[in-house]
């Protein structure tokens, strides 16, 4: 596909919402450069929508960028998107990556949940700056990667940032395991039928409620 492509809205990178052209508008005036502008969304996106791991898989919108922006927190799958769609409303071609990834700082809930410590379909968001494509992963906000323990990821618009495979400490964090290629749009066909094969009851509505960032810190 060709990097015009990467520019048009989405059905879930949705760069043609309200809400997503007034927040990319606001976090770029006067920033004249497209990678400090990348960098700069990049960094509120991250922090500002919360991550969680409870959501309505069954639900198409927790999937869209516009409608986690108005929720204030999602999973990573719409974070990508969010980067991704104000990237293109401010010309910056853009399109999401996905991977399924080992995760070793999980819960006992969640591995039963998905039947293994793998996340399928791990997605960030890759961005066309200075005629090459970098890779951005504004999955883990900064005050939940203080909790955990994990380094926060950095971004300066050059390198690529994907997630570091260990914490502070040394400890084992993420290993990317397949990758599943490149897309102009998430590709929720191929999410939801991966999701059938791990488990159907990832689909079930409110299957999993709670507090994310309490449960995986062991809270109550």
């Amino acid at each position: 596909m060709s990097v015009p492509m990467y520019l048009q809205a989405g059905t879930y990178v949705d760069s043609d919402a309200e809400n997503i052209i007034a927040y990319a508008t606001e976090i770029t005036k006067g920033i004249d450069s497209d990678l400090d502008r990348a960098v700069a969304l990049y960094y509120r996106i991250r922090d500002e929508i919360s991550y969680t791991f409870y959501v309505d898989y069954s639900d198409p919108d927790v999937y869209r960028a516009s409608w986690t922006l108005d929720k204030g927190e999602g999973f990573c799958m719409p974070k990508a998107a969010i980067l991704a769609a104000c990237a293109r409303v401010v010309g910056i071609p853009s399109r999401l990556g996905f991977a399924d990834v080992r995760n070793h700082i999980s819960t006992k809930r969640i591995i039963d949940f998905l039947g293994s410590d793998v996340m399928p379909w791990h997605a960030y968001t890759e961005l066309f700056l200075e005629r090459k494509w970098v890779k951005a992963t504004p999955a883990f906000n900064l005050g939940l990667c203080e909790k955990l323990n994990i380094k926060p990821l950095e971004f300066d618009g050059r390198n690529d940032s994907i997630f570091h495979p260990y914490t502070e400490d040394g400890t084992k964090h993420m290993e990317y395991l397949c990758d599943h290629g490149i897309y102009a749009d998430v590709p929720l066909d191929k999410i939801i039928a991966r999701f059938m094969e791990i488990n159907p009851e990832i689909l079930k509505q409110g299957l999993l409620k709670g507090n994310f960032t309490k449960e995986i810190m062991g809270e109550s």
